[in-house]
């Protein structure tokens, strides 16, 4: 699946479907990617190392992603296969801590996961969110299913 990121404006997310899973594809902000260092302790696997969702050698690194800016992950829970949702913001939500600096939340177990995709400790989730093989075809397209020129 083709997916044209050039006309994104930071802290956009888009929705695509690869394989019939739906796929973000989240343009952070300097904000956002200021919150990975914050959250860091609090993830349960920060180095993306755990292999029941292997994570491809290009997004072991704390932002999980080719290029910091764009975060591509497959957007089902690795608890029981909810899809979580966005909340960038704690805006009052009971079910997110007073410290929230933003992610995403699975609302069905309170599964709760940063702007990498990352889950933190103590939730439901045993693995951080799959992060597809992808590869961008250019400055503006990232193509998600392939991660290898033929």
């Amino acid at each position: 699946v083709e997916v044209d990121v050039g006309a994104m404006r930071p802290g956009e997310m888009k929705r695509v479907e690869w394989r019939g899973k739906p796929v973000w594809v989240l343009r952070r902000t300097p904000q956002m990617l200021e919150t990975l260092e914050k959250t860091e302790a609090s993830v349960a696997d920060p180095g993306s190392i755990r292999t029941a969702y292997p994570t491809p050698e290009y997004a072991q690194n704390p932002h999980r992603s080719i290029n910091p800016e764009f975060l591509v992950v497959v957007a089902i829970c690795t608890h029981l296969g909810c899809v979580p949702i966005e909340k960038f913001r704690a805006d009052g939500d009971p079910s997110l801590p007073e410290d929230w600096a933003g992610g995403f939340l699975c609302p069905c177990h309170g599964s709760t996961f940063d702007f990498s995709g990352r889950v933190f400790k103590n939730k439901p989730a045993p693995d951080n969110l799959e992060v597809p093989p992808h590869m961008y075809v250019s400055e503006s397209k990232i193509l998600v299913g392939e991660d290898s020129k033929a």
